[in-house]
Protein backbone atom coordinates (compact mmCIF):
# COMPACT_ATOMS: atom_id res chain seq x y z
CA UNK A 1 0.00 0.00 0.00
CA UNK A 2 1.32 3.44 -0.91
CA UNK A 3 2.71 5.53 1.96
CA UNK A 4 0.23 8.27 2.93
CA UNK A 5 2.88 11.00 2.89
CA UNK A 6 4.01 9.95 -0.59
CA UNK A 7 0.38 9.93 -1.73
CA UNK A 8 -0.14 13.47 -0.45
CA UNK A 9 3.03 14.72 -2.16
CA UNK A 10 2.07 13.12 -5.47
CA UNK A 11 -1.43 14.57 -5.26
CA UNK A 12 0.07 18.03 -4.81
CA UNK A 13 2.30 17.49 -7.84
CA UNK A 14 -0.70 16.42 -9.94
CA UNK A 15 -2.53 19.58 -8.86
CA UNK A 16 0.31 21.57 -10.42
CA UNK A 17 2.25 22.65 -7.35
CA UNK A 18 6.03 22.79 -7.24
CA UNK A 19 7.38 20.35 -4.68
CA UNK A 20 9.62 21.60 -1.89
CA UNK A 21 13.09 20.07 -1.61
CA UNK A 22 11.88 18.25 1.51
CA UNK A 23 9.02 16.67 -0.45
CA UNK A 24 11.34 15.72 -3.28
CA UNK A 25 13.67 14.07 -0.80
CA UNK A 26 10.82 11.97 0.61
CA UNK A 27 10.15 10.63 -2.90
CA UNK A 28 13.81 9.87 -3.58
CA UNK A 29 14.14 7.90 -0.36
CA UNK A 30 11.32 5.48 -1.09
CA UNK A 31 12.06 1.76 -1.27
CA UNK A 32 8.54 0.35 -1.06
CA UNK A 33 7.41 -1.08 -4.40
CA UNK A 34 3.91 0.43 -4.21
CA UNK A 35 5.23 3.91 -3.50
CA UNK A 36 7.83 3.68 -6.26
CA UNK A 37 5.15 2.50 -8.71
CA UNK A 38 3.01 5.50 -7.76
CA UNK A 39 5.96 7.85 -8.30
CA UNK A 40 6.48 6.33 -11.75
CA UNK A 41 2.78 6.69 -12.61
CA UNK A 42 2.72 10.31 -11.47
CA UNK A 43 5.85 11.16 -13.46
CA UNK A 44 4.32 9.61 -16.55
CA UNK A 45 1.08 11.56 -16.09
CA UNK A 46 3.01 14.80 -15.70
CA UNK A 47 5.10 13.99 -18.75
CA UNK A 48 1.88 13.55 -20.74
CA UNK A 49 0.53 16.87 -19.45
CA UNK A 50 3.72 18.91 -19.76
CA UNK A 51 5.25 17.50 -22.95
CA UNK A 52 2.68 15.29 -24.65
CA UNK A 53 2.89 11.70 -25.86
CA UNK A 54 5.14 12.23 -28.87
CA UNK A 55 8.73 11.16 -28.20
CA UNK A 56 11.26 13.40 -29.88
CA UNK A 57 14.83 12.85 -31.09
CA UNK A 58 17.52 14.93 -32.79
CA UNK A 59 19.93 13.97 -35.55
CA UNK A 60 23.26 15.22 -34.29
CA UNK A 61 26.96 14.51 -34.17
CA UNK A 62 29.38 14.80 -31.28
CA UNK A 63 32.80 16.22 -32.01
CA UNK A 64 35.11 15.87 -29.02
CA UNK A 65 37.95 17.84 -30.56
CA UNK A 66 40.63 16.89 -28.03
CA UNK A 67 41.05 14.69 -24.99
CA UNK A 68 44.15 16.51 -23.78
CA UNK A 69 43.11 18.18 -20.53
CA UNK A 70 44.79 20.04 -17.69
CA UNK A 71 42.30 18.75 -15.12
CA UNK A 72 42.13 15.38 -13.36
CA UNK A 73 38.48 14.66 -12.51
CA UNK A 74 38.18 11.49 -10.46
CA UNK A 75 35.45 10.02 -12.70
CA UNK A 76 37.03 10.73 -16.09
CA UNK A 77 38.50 8.01 -18.29
CA UNK A 78 38.56 10.31 -21.34
CA UNK A 79 41.33 12.78 -20.48
CA UNK A 80 44.98 12.38 -21.43
CA UNK A 81 48.13 14.41 -21.03
CA UNK A 82 49.86 15.56 -24.18
CA UNK A 83 52.15 12.79 -25.36
CA UNK A 84 50.21 10.01 -23.62
CA UNK A 85 49.14 6.97 -25.57
CA UNK A 86 45.65 7.67 -26.90
CA UNK A 87 45.97 11.45 -26.66
CA UNK A 88 44.54 13.28 -29.66
CA UNK A 89 43.82 16.77 -30.94
CA UNK A 90 41.79 17.07 -34.14
CA UNK A 91 43.01 19.44 -36.82
CA UNK A 92 40.73 21.76 -38.80
CA UNK A 93 40.50 19.35 -41.72
CA UNK A 94 39.31 16.50 -39.51
CA UNK A 95 36.72 18.69 -37.81
CA UNK A 96 35.37 19.84 -41.17
CA UNK A 97 35.29 16.28 -42.53
CA UNK A 98 33.30 15.10 -39.51
CA UNK A 99 30.88 17.98 -39.97
CA UNK A 100 30.43 17.28 -43.69
CA UNK A 101 29.73 13.63 -42.92
CA UNK A 102 27.15 14.63 -40.30
CA UNK A 103 25.35 16.90 -42.74
CA UNK A 104 25.26 14.13 -45.35
CA UNK A 105 23.60 11.93 -42.74
CA UNK A 106 20.91 14.49 -42.01
CA UNK A 107 22.30 16.15 -38.89
CA UNK A 108 20.82 19.45 -37.80
CA UNK A 109 23.21 19.84 -34.85
CA UNK A 110 26.89 19.55 -34.03
CA UNK A 111 27.62 19.15 -30.34
CA UNK A 112 31.24 20.15 -29.73
CA UNK A 113 33.16 19.88 -26.47
CA UNK A 114 36.68 18.89 -25.55
CA UNK A 115 39.35 18.70 -22.90
CA UNK A 116 40.95 21.84 -21.48
CA UNK A 117 44.07 21.81 -23.62
CA UNK A 118 46.54 24.55 -22.55
CA UNK A 119 48.14 24.42 -26.02
CA UNK A 120 44.83 25.23 -27.74
CA UNK A 121 45.71 28.82 -28.55
CA UNK A 122 46.21 31.04 -31.58
CA UNK A 123 48.64 33.94 -31.15
CA UNK A 124 48.69 33.23 -27.44
CA UNK A 125 44.91 33.49 -27.03
CA UNK A 126 42.59 30.64 -26.11
CA UNK A 127 39.52 32.52 -27.32
CA UNK A 128 41.04 32.85 -30.78
CA UNK A 129 41.37 29.07 -31.00
CA UNK A 130 37.77 28.48 -29.93
CA UNK A 131 36.50 31.12 -32.34
CA UNK A 132 38.32 29.34 -35.17
CA UNK A 133 36.67 26.07 -34.11
CA UNK A 134 33.31 27.77 -34.50
CA UNK A 135 34.11 29.50 -37.78
CA UNK A 136 35.57 26.32 -39.30
CA UNK A 137 32.08 24.83 -39.07
CA UNK A 138 29.80 27.83 -39.48
CA UNK A 139 31.51 29.39 -42.51
CA UNK A 140 30.67 26.30 -44.56
CA UNK A 141 27.46 25.30 -42.79
CA UNK A 142 25.89 28.52 -41.46
CA UNK A 143 22.48 26.94 -40.88
CA UNK A 144 23.83 24.02 -38.81
CA UNK A 145 23.05 24.47 -35.11
CA UNK A 146 26.28 24.56 -33.09
CA UNK A 147 25.72 23.36 -29.53
CA UNK A 148 29.13 23.97 -28.07
CA UNK A 149 31.40 24.58 -25.09
CA UNK A 150 30.41 23.86 -21.52
CA UNK A 151 30.51 26.38 -18.66
CA UNK A 152 33.85 24.85 -17.70
CA UNK A 153 35.25 25.64 -21.14
CA UNK A 154 33.93 29.21 -20.88
CA UNK A 155 35.71 29.63 -17.53
CA UNK A 156 38.91 28.13 -18.99
CA UNK A 157 38.92 30.65 -21.84
CA UNK A 158 38.09 33.56 -19.54
CA UNK A 159 40.79 32.62 -17.02
CA UNK A 160 43.44 32.02 -19.66
CA UNK A 161 42.79 35.26 -21.53
CA UNK A 162 41.82 37.53 -18.63
CA UNK A 163 38.27 38.08 -19.88
CA UNK A 164 34.87 38.16 -18.21
CA UNK A 165 32.44 35.31 -18.73
CA UNK A 166 30.11 37.66 -20.57
CA UNK A 167 32.89 38.70 -22.97
CA UNK A 168 33.69 35.07 -23.79
CA UNK A 169 30.05 34.03 -24.23
CA UNK A 170 29.22 37.06 -26.38
CA UNK A 171 32.24 36.43 -28.63
CA UNK A 172 31.32 32.76 -29.08
CA UNK A 173 27.69 33.67 -29.75
CA UNK A 174 28.64 36.30 -32.31
CA UNK A 175 30.97 33.82 -34.05
CA UNK A 176 28.16 31.28 -34.45
CA UNK A 177 27.62 29.25 -31.27
CA UNK A 178 23.86 28.72 -31.04
CA UNK A 179 23.46 27.11 -27.61
CA UNK A 180 25.53 25.84 -24.68
CA UNK A 181 25.67 22.31 -23.22
CA UNK A 182 24.84 22.31 -19.52
CA UNK A 183 27.60 19.84 -18.82
CA UNK A 184 30.38 20.10 -16.19
CA UNK A 185 27.53 20.38 -13.66
CA UNK A 186 28.20 16.86 -12.31
CA UNK A 187 26.48 17.46 -8.94
CA UNK A 188 26.00 21.09 -7.94
CA UNK A 189 27.28 20.62 -4.41
CA UNK A 190 30.75 21.83 -3.50
CA UNK A 191 31.33 19.05 -0.97
CA UNK A 192 30.83 16.50 -3.75
CA UNK A 193 32.82 18.55 -6.24
CA UNK A 194 35.86 18.73 -3.95
CA UNK A 195 36.13 14.95 -4.23
CA UNK A 196 34.75 14.35 -7.71
CA UNK A 197 36.28 17.23 -9.67
CA UNK A 198 38.35 19.48 -7.37
CA UNK A 199 39.88 21.46 -10.25
CA UNK A 200 36.53 22.21 -11.89
CA UNK A 201 34.49 25.35 -11.40
CA UNK A 202 32.48 25.50 -8.20
CA UNK A 203 28.70 25.48 -8.03
CA UNK A 204 28.29 29.26 -7.92
CA UNK A 205 30.48 29.72 -10.99
CA UNK A 206 28.57 27.11 -12.99
CA UNK A 207 25.29 28.82 -12.14
CA UNK A 208 26.71 32.26 -12.94
CA UNK A 209 27.98 31.22 -16.37
CA UNK A 210 24.73 29.49 -17.35
CA UNK A 211 22.66 32.46 -16.15
CA UNK A 212 24.96 34.81 -18.11
CA UNK A 213 24.40 32.69 -21.22
CA UNK A 214 20.63 33.07 -20.75
CA UNK A 215 20.97 36.85 -20.38
CA UNK A 216 23.00 36.97 -23.60
CA UNK A 217 20.52 34.90 -25.58
CA UNK A 218 22.13 31.47 -25.55
CA UNK A 219 19.84 28.61 -24.57
CA UNK A 220 21.44 25.87 -22.48
CA UNK A 221 20.71 22.32 -21.46
CA UNK A 222 21.05 21.01 -17.90
CA UNK A 223 22.51 17.75 -16.61
CA UNK A 224 23.27 15.74 -13.50
CA UNK A 225 25.95 13.06 -13.13
CA UNK A 226 24.35 10.66 -10.66
CA UNK A 227 25.03 7.42 -8.83
CA UNK A 228 28.58 7.90 -7.50
CA UNK A 229 29.31 9.54 -4.12
CA UNK A 230 26.38 11.93 -3.88
CA UNK A 231 23.42 11.31 -1.56
CA UNK A 232 19.69 11.94 -2.12
CA UNK A 233 19.81 15.29 -0.31
CA UNK A 234 22.52 16.51 -2.67
CA UNK A 235 20.57 15.22 -5.67
CA UNK A 236 17.50 17.20 -4.65
CA UNK A 237 19.58 20.31 -3.93
CA UNK A 238 21.00 19.98 -7.46
CA UNK A 239 17.48 19.87 -8.93
CA UNK A 240 16.44 22.83 -6.80
CA UNK A 241 19.37 24.90 -8.11
CA UNK A 242 18.38 24.08 -11.70
CA UNK A 243 14.76 24.97 -11.04
CA UNK A 244 15.76 28.27 -9.41
CA UNK A 245 18.01 29.05 -12.37
CA UNK A 246 15.13 28.48 -14.77
CA UNK A 247 12.74 30.53 -12.64
CA UNK A 248 15.21 33.41 -12.75
CA UNK A 249 15.41 33.23 -16.54
CA UNK A 250 11.62 33.19 -16.82
CA UNK A 251 10.83 35.82 -14.18
CA UNK A 252 13.50 38.24 -15.42
CA UNK A 253 12.43 37.60 -19.01
CA UNK A 254 15.87 36.63 -20.24
CA UNK A 255 15.91 35.84 -23.97
CA UNK A 256 17.07 32.25 -23.39
CA UNK A 257 16.32 29.37 -21.00
CA UNK A 258 17.20 25.78 -20.08
CA UNK A 259 15.75 23.63 -22.85
CA UNK A 260 16.05 20.16 -21.28
CA UNK A 261 17.23 18.08 -18.35
CA UNK A 262 19.45 15.06 -18.98
CA UNK A 263 20.27 12.52 -16.27
CA UNK A 264 23.74 11.02 -16.75
CA UNK A 265 24.19 7.92 -14.57
CA UNK A 266 27.81 7.28 -13.59
CA UNK A 267 29.72 4.65 -15.57
CA UNK A 268 32.77 3.50 -13.64
CA UNK A 269 34.19 0.56 -15.53
CA UNK A 270 37.25 2.45 -16.77
CA UNK A 271 37.17 5.31 -14.27
CA UNK A 272 40.29 6.04 -12.19
CA UNK A 273 40.67 3.37 -9.53
CA UNK A 274 40.13 5.42 -6.35
CA UNK A 275 36.62 6.49 -7.35
CA UNK A 276 35.85 3.13 -8.90
CA UNK A 277 36.70 1.38 -5.62
CA UNK A 278 34.67 3.91 -3.65
CA UNK A 279 31.55 3.51 -5.81
CA UNK A 280 31.92 -0.26 -6.02
CA UNK A 281 30.23 -0.90 -9.37
CA UNK A 282 31.05 -0.58 -13.05
CA UNK A 283 27.64 0.20 -14.58
CA UNK A 284 24.64 2.29 -13.50
CA UNK A 285 21.92 0.75 -11.33
CA UNK A 286 18.85 1.05 -13.54
CA UNK A 287 16.26 1.12 -10.76
CA UNK A 288 18.07 3.99 -9.05
CA UNK A 289 18.36 5.91 -12.32
CA UNK A 290 14.67 5.41 -13.09
CA UNK A 291 13.51 6.61 -9.66
CA UNK A 292 15.67 9.73 -9.99
CA UNK A 293 14.35 10.22 -13.52
CA UNK A 294 10.78 10.19 -12.21
CA UNK A 295 11.50 12.50 -9.30
CA UNK A 296 13.29 14.92 -11.64
CA UNK A 297 10.17 15.08 -13.83
CA UNK A 298 7.94 15.70 -10.83
CA UNK A 299 10.30 18.31 -9.36
CA UNK A 300 11.34 20.17 -12.52
CA UNK A 301 8.60 19.56 -15.06
CA UNK A 302 6.62 22.77 -14.46
CA UNK A 303 9.71 24.73 -15.43
CA UNK A 304 11.79 22.38 -17.60
CA UNK A 305 9.34 20.24 -19.61
CA UNK A 306 11.81 18.27 -21.73
CA UNK A 307 13.56 15.34 -20.06
CA UNK A 308 15.99 12.97 -21.75
CA UNK A 309 17.73 9.74 -20.68
CA UNK A 310 21.22 8.76 -21.82
CA UNK A 311 21.10 5.69 -24.07
CA UNK A 312 24.90 5.75 -24.08
CA UNK A 313 25.01 5.23 -20.32
CA UNK A 314 21.87 3.13 -19.77
CA UNK A 315 21.86 1.22 -23.04
CA UNK A 316 18.86 1.49 -25.36
CA UNK A 317 16.64 -0.81 -23.22
CA UNK A 318 17.28 1.40 -20.20
CA UNK A 319 16.53 4.54 -22.20
CA UNK A 320 13.28 3.00 -23.45
CA UNK A 321 12.32 2.23 -19.86
CA UNK A 322 12.99 5.86 -18.90
CA UNK A 323 10.34 6.96 -21.40
CA UNK A 324 7.81 5.42 -19.00
CA UNK A 325 9.36 7.20 -15.99
CA UNK A 326 8.94 10.79 -17.11
CA UNK A 327 11.13 11.27 -20.19
CA UNK A 328 9.65 12.66 -23.41
CA UNK A 329 12.81 12.69 -25.54
CA UNK A 330 15.27 9.90 -26.39
CA UNK A 331 18.22 12.11 -27.32
CA UNK A 332 20.32 12.15 -30.43
CA UNK A 333 22.04 9.90 -32.90
CA UNK A 334 25.46 11.24 -31.72
CA UNK A 335 27.26 9.43 -34.60
CA UNK A 336 30.35 9.15 -32.41
CA UNK A 337 30.71 9.41 -28.67
CA UNK A 338 34.03 9.12 -26.85
CA UNK A 339 33.73 10.47 -23.30
CA UNK A 340 31.26 7.93 -21.90
CA UNK A 341 32.40 5.10 -24.15
CA UNK A 342 35.96 5.42 -22.87
CA UNK A 343 34.52 5.13 -19.35
CA UNK A 344 33.22 1.66 -20.25
CA UNK A 345 29.62 2.39 -21.20
CA UNK A 346 27.76 -0.40 -22.97
CA UNK A 347 25.28 1.73 -24.94
CA UNK A 348 27.46 2.23 -27.99
CA UNK A 349 28.67 5.32 -29.82
CA UNK A 350 26.09 5.80 -32.58
CA UNK A 351 22.38 5.24 -32.99
CA UNK A 352 20.64 5.08 -36.34
CA UNK A 353 17.45 7.09 -36.74
CA UNK A 354 15.49 3.95 -37.61
CA UNK A 355 16.67 2.29 -34.38
CA UNK A 356 15.47 5.22 -32.28
CA UNK A 357 12.15 5.29 -34.12
CA UNK A 358 11.63 1.54 -33.61
CA UNK A 359 12.47 1.87 -29.93
CA UNK A 360 9.88 4.60 -29.48
CA UNK A 361 7.27 2.73 -31.53
CA UNK A 362 7.75 -0.34 -29.32
CA UNK A 363 6.00 1.64 -26.55
CA UNK A 364 3.07 2.49 -28.81
CA UNK A 365 3.96 6.18 -28.82
CA UNK A 366 4.50 8.42 -31.85
CA UNK A 367 7.93 9.84 -32.69
CA UNK A 368 9.06 13.13 -34.16
CA UNK A 369 12.39 14.54 -35.25
CA UNK A 370 13.20 17.86 -33.57
CA UNK A 371 15.99 20.41 -33.68
CA UNK A 372 18.18 21.38 -30.73
CA UNK A 373 15.62 23.86 -29.39
CA UNK A 374 12.71 21.39 -29.67
CA UNK A 375 11.18 22.75 -32.84
CA UNK A 376 9.61 20.16 -35.12
CA UNK A 377 11.72 19.09 -38.11
CA UNK A 378 9.70 17.87 -41.09
CA UNK A 379 10.99 14.63 -42.56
Amino acid sequence: MIDSTVEMILDRALMGYDLSPEEGLVLLQQSDASSIAAICTTADKLRHRQAGDTVTYVINRNINFTNICEQHCSFCAFRRDAGDEGAYWLDWTAILEKTKDAVKRGATEICMQGGLNPAAQINGKSLSYYLKLVKTIKQEFPHLHLHAFSPQEVQFIARTDGLSYAEVIAALRDAGVDSMPGTAAEVLDDEVRRILCPEKIDTATWLEIVSTAHKLGLHTTSTMLSGHIENPTQQIQHLEKLRSLQKTAVNKEYPARITEFILLPFVGQEAPKPLRRRVGRDQPVLKDALLLTAVARIFLGNWIPNHQPSWVKLGLPGAIAALNWGCNDIGGTLMEEHITTMAGAIGGTCMEVETLQSAIASLGRPYQQRDTLYHKVSG
